[in-house]
């Protein structure tokens, strides 16, 4: 797992290939291609874990398709999806709020210790 882990961060050798002249569609690009990598893996777990509990007896995949959350499971679902979006869209935003509201030169040490402990 660590490795997993160590082996994502990598950077890759040699330079990026871009396919864009836009900086901004490479970056959706990219940010699009993570994601779906990401859901290639999720997708295959679920497969596994789906096949694991039909074959143990436990539950069918008809059972699965049909389930339907409580208010409670659908309210954490959609807590969970919102900050989903918010971690996948954070690099945008802080470019955005970059260039509408540029860095104020004349903070302190202090003030730049806060806003870090704040995003924690």
């Amino acid at each position: 797992m660590i490795n997993d882990m160590l082996l994502a961060s990598n950077k890759a050798k040699g330079q990026r290939p871009y396919f864009f002249t836009d900086p901004m569609v490479e970056r959706v690009l990219n940010i699009t291609m993570a994601v779906a990598g990401e859901l290639a893996v999720a997708r295959e777990r679920v497969d596994t874990l789906e096949r694991l509990l039909e074959s143990k007896g436990i539950l069918t995949r008809a059972e699965i398709e049909t389930f339907q959350p409580t208010t409670d499971q659908s309210t954490d679902r959609q807590r969970w999806h919102a900050e989903y979006i918010a971690r996948i869209l954070r690099i945008v935003q802080q470019e955005i709020e970059a260039i509408q509201q540029p860095a104020d030169m004349n903070r302190s040490i202090d003030d730049v210790a806060d806003e870090l402990n704040r995003e924690e």
